[in-house]
């Protein structure tokens, strides 16, 4: 980057901390096309000069793969999406769905901008994401921020936006020592806002290194994942990635780049690590601890029953034996698939510094119990090696359209209520819903962590459980019929998941969630949400980051447009 551009920008971020925000008929409005104030083709071209040719015009991912020719295999694959500025892993959040609709979808014969971007800054500097911030301010843009698209509330994109496409901040750096304020905080890596899991991995293992981290190849550590908190299958033993952040350097509402920790502008710290996704500013990279490398096993078996009153009693028998691995601090996928009469759980256990046959030895209970209500047990397996190596997926399975809902489940019900467990799943199984997500990613050290200050949710703190419903379509649902959809699984689903969790106080992880949650502000954030909105005052007193279900988003229209 050149001097030149620096001195420019330095300039600009100077102004913008001095003079007063405009005041216009538009005000309370983001500029859109065909707005009095919205910025010319010569204001683009400036901005596109200014950050040397990387201003990007943005289509849907179904107008791109169109022109480039996806395979089917491309279009399916999270990591090809995430090349594409203009796609979500999700593509629903693309869509406007209306009215009046505006729809680009794979194999269409039309196609709309939908919630899409306009235009995207991409990103490779702190100074050009600067440039467009400070070009959002002066026009009165609205702005999203996405790296990957791995999101599951569309708060990664939006209509008539610029993005801030941080996909290329590709930088990973271990050290032995990492010190803040002269205090040792010990071995860590720093990562930037484009890489995701699956690349940390593999380079923490050419470091003997491990991380706390997810499934997920494609989710970026250092973004929405660590600000929503961030589960992993070793959570029970190192806590949530959030609790592992050591710092952040991140670029804010007015342009200036700051670093983040203890003791540097501790409030912002303090609600990045749990206070939401998209709301605080552009983080350009983040520092995690890491820890010695070592080998895990991962067990898989799946479990198949024939009546709806025979999955409702495995779910049970689950819930009796989950405490089971609590001496071990085991992780646990528990995914069911199914409907009223025939369903298949299929667990994934991963255990820290087990062999093969203890860690069978340690599910031995539990799928005793399952063959004793008269369940298939089938397809038992181990693989044991590095754990970098076992915990992550390949590749994201990307390009379709979902929904979901959620619930921090405490551990309190599994301990006392164990039958509550299997009323539920009855109740979304009857009424349609045919994938319920099950993760064991809290308790132990999850929950030894409640000392540590941060905006997590402290719901986290005594769950034991993260369940998920899902809902998908396929694109020949109408768009009248998709928004039908969305309302009825919001007003079915998540009743039912929040009285199991436990009523209207109940928690969510926001990560993986539902954006149309009835009160976001209690489930995604508890108690710490006043505090949240007083930062955010601070920190973005003109609300340029506002997500769906984000903090202070409920004084803005649903598409982040106008103040309401």
């Amino acid at each position: 980057m050149s001097s030149l551009l620096r001195s420019i920008i330095a300039t600009a971020i100077a102004v913008s901390l001095l003079r007063p925000a405009a005041v216009h008929a538009w005000s309370r409005c983001r500029n859109q096309p065909g707005d009095p104030d919205y910025p010319t083709a010569a204001d683009w071209s400036a901005l596109n000069d200014t950050i040397y040719g990387r201003l990007l015009e943005v289509v849907p991912s179904a107008k791109a793969c169109l022109a480039l020719g996806c395979t089917e295999a491309q279009w399916e694959s999270g990591i090809f999406r995430q090349t594409i500025p203009g796609s979500m892993n999700a593509y629903n959040w693309e869509q406007d769905y209306g009215p009046p609709p505006g729809l680009c979808l794979r194999n269409g014969t039309t196609c709309a901008q939908g919630d899409v971007p306009l235009y995207a800054v991409n990103a490779t500097t702190v100074q050009h994401i600067q440039a467009g911030i400070i070009f959002a301010q002066e026009h009165n843009l609205r702005v999203v921020i996405k790296s990957s698209g791995h999101d599951y509330l569309g708060r990664s994109t939006a209509r008539n936006s610029l993005l801030l496409w941080t996909a290329y901040f590709k930088n990973i750096t271990f050290a032995e020592e990492f010190p803040i304020a002269g205090v040792d905080q010990g071995p860590a890596v720093t990562i930037g806002a484009g890489v995701g899991l699956k690349t940390i991995y593999a380079a923490a293992k050419a470091h003997n290194k491990m991380f706390v981290g997810g499934s997920a190849a494609t989710v970026s550590a250092t973004g929405g994942y660590t600000q929503g908190a961030g589960h992993s299958a070793f959570s029970p033993i190192y806590g949530l990635a959030a609790d592992n952040v050591l710092q952040y350097r991140v670029i804010l509402a007015n342009g200036s780049f700051v670093t983040a920790n203890s003791v540097s502008h501790p409030d912002l710290f303090w609600a990045l690590r749990g206070g939401g996704a998209g709301s605080w500013g552009v983080i350009i990279d983040a520092t995690l601890r890491t820890f010695p490398i070592f080998n895990a096993t991962i067990h898989t078996v799946n479990v198949l029953t024939t009546t709806l009153d025979q999955t409702g009693d495995l779910m049970t028998t689950h819930a009796i034996h989950i405490k089971d691995w609590d001496a071990v601090r085991a992780g646990q996928y528990f995914y069911l698939t199914g409907s009223t009469s025939n369903s298949t759980l299929v667990l994934s256990t991963l255990f820290k510094d087990l062999d093969g046959a203890t860690s069978m030895a340690q599910m031995s209970s539990f799928l005793d119990g399952a063959r004793a209500l008269g369940a298939v047990v089938q397809k038992e397996s181990t693989i044991t090696a590095l754990a970098n190596d076992i915990v992550g997926f390949p590749d994201d399975q990307s390009g379709y359209n979902t929904i979901l809902s959620s619930r921090l489940v405490p551990n309190s019900v599994y301990l006392n209520e164990p039958s509550n467990i299997s009323t539920a799943y009855k109740r979304l199984l009857s009424q349609g819903i045919s994938v319920v997500l099950g993760h064991l990613v809290a308790g132990g050290q999850v929950a030894a962590n409640a000392n540590i200050s941060s905006a997590i949710n402290p719901a986290w703190r005594s769950a034991k459980t993260h369940v998920i419903a899902t809902q998908r379509w396929g694109d020949t649902l109408s768009a009248d019929d998709v928004q039908a959809l969305r309302r009825n699984f919001t007003a079915t689903v998540q009743p039912v998941l929040a009285e199991l969790a436990g009523g209207a106080s109940s928690g969510s992880y926001s990560n993986e969630a539902d954006v149309l949650e009835p009160n976001f502000a209690v489930t995604f954030y508890g108690p710490n949400y006043s505090r949240l909105e007083s930062i955010k005052a601070v920190y973005d007193p003109k609300d340029l980051f506002i997500v769906p279900a984000g903090v202070r988003s409920e004084h803005w229209d649903a598409e982040g447009m106008c103040q309401v």
